[in-house]
């Protein structure tokens, strides 16, 4: 058994050494999968990635952002804690970039490549929308200083219902610095477009909120766990839109677009967002690097944390945030290198169960030196807290709700993978997959084969138990579409010799992918 097993490494390093040259169509469902959410033509990427001609035009930048892990964007530190849908490259498909582009970055036949993604619009959650709720058109006031202006759109509810997700969509993204949203059941928020709303009378509860980078909320909704917002009948939804200084006379028409749960949909749990971590005390003097703190609890019943949205400006340069009681600790995110470009809500794989009893910890380090490149001023100037931009913040959010028996051992990734309102981002990279029946056999058998996408050069080969190759059964070099299928054997070689009783080994290889499996011939 032990030589068999090493047979069959063998041959496994046999064929990885012959697989043909990396091309254009080996590279580009990571492409596809990891970069094209951004880079397409409607996307906030400089520039599509999403055919071989756009790719290779810039291929040294990618090189170089891809070896310094600058793209693509992923702020959390998942060396610390992961979240669902991270957008992070393996080391081997790093490689795989890197060495193609090293290579000539080769074509090759394109037309093997996926069929990439399609981006039509400028929305990322796919089908449509249950509630469209939009400010009127606004001419940013923002001139010298940062504006904050206050917009009450009526929902036109009749009756309570939940949202299973939300996407908030700026509409003008260059003058957007933020979107905070809230629903007024009081009845009494009105319109503020002084600039200067900061909060909103009425009886505001927070729902969510839009940064530069962020995406949109999906909530799962099948069982075992179905979360939602309530949105309460005949309530008002509070915009509150941060525009720079700067942005004046230009245009804006933000709009939140809303996917509910069916009514009397059974079984939903409600999610509470909350900004739980703050401090309005920071002072950061010119030419100082300094930390900050914040804390919240400790909370009186165990909660299940679902996502966390932490933000501050741009002298910021890290932060962390942790759960504790005692000694002990619950890491909950780490960001190690901040970008006030890319912010946005991290859902967790699994909810994060935080006993009662723990407190929630947020230290954030700021440099208001000449070495953070992003320092807004220069010279550098003294930084306190506020609410513009050239200001700082520590102002980290969560999605949570009461804890449940189990809730820590739900996969959201499970949950959320596949789910159709992300149909859009859906990309898979090309796999393939076998299986043989009878097996063991007599006459004959079925070896089969399920290929994912477009492939050529299959090959189909059966080794003795000696490693020594005894039949080719198939050779195919023309491309084949996804789908399953099968060849014969009749347990021949290639001279037409009837092969005595034994195991065998078959291997099927496909463009630079490859698989095996056991054939018991039982006479």
């Amino acid at each position: 058994m032990k030589k068999l097993y090493i047979l069959i490494a063998a041959i496994g390093l046999s064929f990885i050494s012959t697989k043909a040259q990396t091309t254009y169509k080996d590279v580009a469902p990571i492409f596809y999968a990891n970069c094209t959410q951004c880079h397409n033509p409607i996307g906030v990427g400089p520039m599509p990635l999403l055919t071989y001609t756009e790719t290779y035009a810039y291929k040294n930048i990618i090189k170089s952002y891809i070896s310094t892990g600058t793209m693509p964007p992923w702020p959390p530190d998942t060396a610390y804690n992961h979240f669902f849908a991270e957008r992070v490259l393996t080391a081997g498909q790093k490689n795989e970039i890197i060495n193609w582009i090293d290579s000539g970055a080769i074509a090759g036949d394109t037309a093997l490549a996926p069929v990439p993604p399609t981006y039509t619009n400028d929305y990322q959650l796919h089908g449509k929308p249950d509630l469209i709720l939009k400010i009127p058109t606004f001419t940013s006031n923002a001139t010298s200083t940062d504006a904050y202006d206050c917009f009450v759109v009526p929902t036109g509810l009749t009756q309570d219902r939940m949202i299973r997700a939300y996407e908030i969509v700026p509409g003008n993204p260059a003058i957007v610095h933020h979107a905070l949203l809230s629903m007024d059941t009081s009845g009494t928020a009105k319109s503020a477009l002084t600039g200067a709303c900061y909060t909103m009378p009425g009886s505001n509860v927070g729902i969510g909120g839009y940064a530069p980078g962020a995406g949109p909320v999906v909530y799962p909704g099948k069982a075992p766990l179905k979360l939602g917002f309530r949105l309460k009948a005949n309530s008002n939804m509070v915009f509150q839109i941060h525009y720079p200084a700067g942005t004046g006379g230009k245009v804006d028409s933000t709009q939140v677009r809303i996917y509910f749960y069916p009514v009397g949909t059974p079984g939903v749990r409600e999610i509470t967002d909350v900004t739980i971590l703050q401090n309005w005390k920071l002072l950061i003097p010119a030419n100082t690097v300094d930390k900050f703190t914040a804390t919240a609890g400790p909370y009186p019943i165990d909660v299940s944390v679902y996502a966390t949205f932490p933000h501050n400006h741009k002298v910021g340069v890290n932060l962390v945030n942790y759960a504790y009681k005692g000694t002990d600790t619950i890491p909950l995110v780490r960001i190690n290198n901040w970008n006030f470009s890319w912010q946005g809500y991290y859902t967790y794989p699994k909810l994060v169960r935080i006993p009662a009893g723990y407190t929630i910890f947020s230290s954030h380090t700021y440099d208001n030196t000449t070495s953070n490149p992003n320092n807004p001023n220069n010279p550098p100037k003294t930084v306190v807290a506020g609410t513009s931009t050239s200001n700082e913040m520590l102002f980290d959010s969560y999605m949570y709700l009461p804890y449940q028996a189990g809730d820590d051992t739900i996969s959201i990734a499970n949950l959320l993978q596949g789910d159709t309102l992300l149909a859009v981002n859906n990309v898979k990279e090309p796999t393939l997959s076998t299986k043989a029946y009878p097996n063991p056999f007599d006459k004959q058998v079925h070896i089969g084969y399920t290929l994912s996408a477009p492939s050529n050069n299959i090959a189909i080969v059966i080794y003795n138990i000696y490693g020594a190759k005894v039949k080719t059964l198939m050779v195919k070099q023309r491309t084949i579409a996804p789908g399953y299928y099968e060849s014969m054997w009749d347990g021949k070689g290639d001279g037409g010799n009837l092969l005595p009783t034994g195991v065998y080994i078959y291997t099927i290889s496909a463009n630079k992918l490859s698989c095996s499996g056991r054939l018991v011939i039982a006479r």
